[in-house]
């Protein structure tokens, strides 16, 4: 068993430009909505998921503007696992959206002030960035998590290589 908690994160996709609902969530759900352009949404083949230590020190603004992995050292992002047992700095899920959601399982340590940041990812080889969305998580508990609605991607015109060295 895992020191730490798993967060089952909703991820609700709307492929058209504007507002959509917010995805329905349960107490055991990180949920995030996710506005797609349907200009990419053609293109968008995956989505990033990276946790930041010191949250409320990281201005969102400026993390959305290009790639992550271009602003912070990898060593900065907190180690996650993925649902299949897999760790990593940052973890990928390919675009698998049915009726508008897709639900992803991330386990994140225990602790306080983080930022996710959440990237969206071009089908191309190698992956182009589409744009992000930066969320502030002021703590995750061993016990009970409440759901985080994320904010939605903005898009912008990022011709780099979002990847993570494994």
């Amino acid at each position: 068993m895992s020191s730490r908690p798993s967060l089952l994160v909703l991820l609700g996709a709307t492929l058209a430009a504007g507002c959509g609902a917010e995805p329905p969530s349960s107490g055991a759900r990180l949920g995030l909505d996710v506005l797609i352009d349907r200009a990419v949404a053609d293109e968008l083949g995956a989505f990033q998921v990276v946790v930041l230590p010191e949250g409320r020190s990281r201005r969102c603004g400026d993390l959305q503007r290009s790639c992550l992995n271009q602003q912070v050292e990898q060593e900065e992002a907190l180690v996650l696992q993925g649902p299949d047992g897999k760790k990593a700095r940052a973890l990928r899920f390919d675009v698998g959206l049915q009726g508008g959601a897709q639900e992803l399982t991330v386990d994140i340590p225990v602790g306080r002030d983080y930022v996710v940041v959440i990237e969206a990812l071009s089908r191309s080889n190698p992956p182009r960035f589409l744009g992000s969305s930066c969320n502030y998580l002021e703590s995750v508990s061993a016990t009970r998590n409440e759901p985080l609605i994320a904010a939605a991607i903005s898009l912008t015109n990022g011709e780099c290589d979002p990847t993570f060295a494994p």
